[in-house]
Parts: structure tokens; C-alpha cells; sequence
């Protein structure tokens, strides 16, 4: 066997690179770095409203038919041992009102959309509305408290450097507006959220008149927050254009300060014959070609490669590296 030369055995692959390491360090160290992208697969979902709002068309097969039937009815099911078996129709129109969880990378927020999500689907409006716009007014301030030290240079940076939480709204917008962090759909859903939150939480009388149709509108808006902003599967301009099936991280995006701090971290570093299996839990398990070779691709030519992948070459997982 032919010794290998010195810069061979110091070539780092992935399959060296310590568990520990969290995926978006990889590309400083890994020496195929320029045929791999990030991948956005950190999802948080619930598309049973979905289910129960299919309309079941008569010229559909018939076994179609019944496999429609059988889904909503085990949906139901879910939701009344989800959230208990009395006022179930009530229940379900007010989960299907507010339509499916937003496909989103994983993220603190997550947790308690569910809470305000369920505080709506039992009937607790005013619970649901005041929560809506108390998350939407922490997810404001997790942008800009985790982001400010980045934007120094800014002409905004000084009226945000010393305070520790922002409780106006318009400011804060205006604010990741300037700094290119929030999309404009994402500011227009704020700012519409920021106009129920202060006709709720301050003392209204005509809030009791509209309690339902108000929280519907709040988990509506903070809805579309979550998903047009934290979403992996949306226009999003840090997003490269026309890949199929999945979302990959532009190159140039990856340093910008939203990017880099809230969706890379959930990202895995992959090439373009990655495989996914589900284990037991029904945890996405990644799996990737160890090395695929020296040379840069721009994203262009990553988006090819990755649409244009032959079935059979992609990884099996028996064979190749796990991706932590």
C-alpha cells in the first residue's frame, strides 16, 4: 500500500470531525466545504388542519375516498384526546380557523406558539390574544437583543445598545427594517399584531364584543410571523432559488446576522447526496458522502448537481457517515 503523503493524512473529511462540533463550524474545517451547502431541515409542523379541510371530490376514486374519510376521523380522533371530548366542534373549527403550525426551523419561539395555538383551539380567546401579542413583542426583542452587537455602525445601534427589553413596537420594527432583518411581509404581520396588542392590552370595552375574532387575528398574524420569517420553506432571499424538495442556504447569505445567528445554527453542512432516515422517535438521522473532493461551486451549479442527482447515487445510510 503507497504511504500517504503528508497533506493526505491531514485532509479533514467529516466523518474526523469531533460529535460535538455544532454543523455551522463545519465549513472553516471540512476540505469539501465548496461543494456543500446548509441545509434548512429544522422543522416544527402540524398540517392536521389540512386533513380535516380537504373537501373529498365526487369524481375521486373510491378507495381515495375512503382513505380521505378515514384520515379526518382519525384526526378528530387525535383531537379530542389532544384537547379533551367536550365542545369537540367548537374545537375543531377553531383549530382548523387557525390553520396548520407553520412549517419553521426550530427555535425558543416554538414552544409557546403551541401553548397560544391551544389556548385558541379551547376556547380561551382573551388567553390567546394576550399570549399572541406578548410572544410577538418577545420575539421582537430576541432580534434585536441578539443581534444589536452586530450593528454598531449603525445610526440605530445607539437607541437600542443600553436597554434590556422594547416595549415599543413601532421603534423595534423600524429598527430590523433598517438593519435588513426583518422581511417587509414579517414587518407588515408586526405591525398589524402591534395594532391589536395595544387596542387589547390597554383598556378597550369593545374587546369583549370581539374577543374570538380578535385572537383569531392575533395567532393569524403571529402565525405568519413565524412562518414567512423562521419558515424553510418560503422565498426567503437567503434561500437558493429552485431546488427541489429541500432548502439550501445562499453562500452569500450565511454571514448576514439574522442567517448566521438564528438558521444556521439549525442547519446541517451537506453536499448533494445526502439521505435522511427517520429512527425509532421519528428524529430525522442525516447521512452524507464523507469527501466530495477539492473545488467550489457557486450556488448555481450546487442547485444542479443536487436536482440532477442520480436515485442510485445518493448515500445509503448503512455506508456512510451520520451527521450529529
Amino acid at each position: 500500500m503507497t504511504a500517504k503523503s503528508s497533506d493526505e493524512s491531514q485532509r479533514m473529511t467529516m466523518s474526523l470531525l469531533p460529535a460535538s462540533d455544532p454543523p455551522h463550524t463545519w465549513r472553516t474545517k471540512i476540505k469539501d466545504s465548496g461543494h456543500r451547502r446548509f441545509l434548512s431541515y429544522g422543522m416544527d409542523f402540524d398540517t392536521r388542519a389540512i386533513v380535516l379541510t380537504v373537501d373529498i371530490q365526487p369524481e375521486w376514486d373510491e378507495a381515495v375516498k375512503a382513505g380521505w374519510v378515514k384520515n379526518k376521523e382519525h384526526v378528530k380522533a387525535e383531537l379530542a384526546r389532544d384537547f379533551g371530548e367536550r365542545d369537540l366542534e367548537m374545537k375543531i373549527a377553531n383549530f382548523t380557523a387557525i390553520e396548520s403550525a407553520p412549517f419553521s426551523i426550530l427555535s425558543y419561539h416554538n414552544a409557546l406558539f403551541h401553548q397560544v395555538r391551544r389556548s385558541f383551539v379551547i376556547g380561551s380567546y382573551y388567553a390567546a390574544l394576550v399570549s399572541a401579542c406578548a410572544l410577538g413583542e418577545r420575539i421582537l426583542n430576541h432580534l434585536i437583543l441578539d443581534l444589536r452587537d452586530q450593528f454598531r455602525a449603525t445610526p440605530q445601534y445607539q437607541k437600542v445598545a443600553r436597554k434590556e427589553s422594547f416595549d415599543n413596537w413601532t421603534a423595534a420594527i423600524e429598527t430590523l427594517v433598517a438593519w435588513d432583518v426583518l422581511l417587509p411581509e414579517a414587518a407588515g404581520e408586526f405591525s398589524a399584531l402591534a395594532h391589536l396588542r395595544h387596542r387589547s392590552i390597554h383598556f378597550n370595552p369593545d374587546t369583549y364584543t370581539k374577543l374570538r375574532d380578535d385572537a383569531l387575528k392575533a395567532v393569524l398574524h403571529l402565525r405568519k410571523i413565524i412562518e414567512v420569517q423562521f419558515g424553510s420553506f418560503t422565498d426567503a432571499p437567503w434561500f437558493i432559488k429552485g431546488t427541489s424538495g429541500h432548502a439550501f442556504i445562499a453562500q452569500a447569505w450565511e454571514q448576514k446576522p439574522f442567517v448566521k445567528t438564528f438558521v444556521l445554527p439549525t442547519c446541517q453542512f451537506m453536499g448533494p447526496l445526502f439521505a435522511i432516515k427517520f429512527d425509532a422517535q421519528h428524529r430525522a438521522v442525516f447521512y452524507d458522502k464523507d469527501d466530495y473532493g477539492d473545488g467550489d461551486w457557486t450556488d448555481e451549479e450546487f442547485a444542479e448537481n443536487y436536482n440532477s442527482r442520480n436515485p442510485d447515487d445518493v448515500v445509503k445510510p448503512e455506508a456512510h457517515s451520520v451527521v450529529e
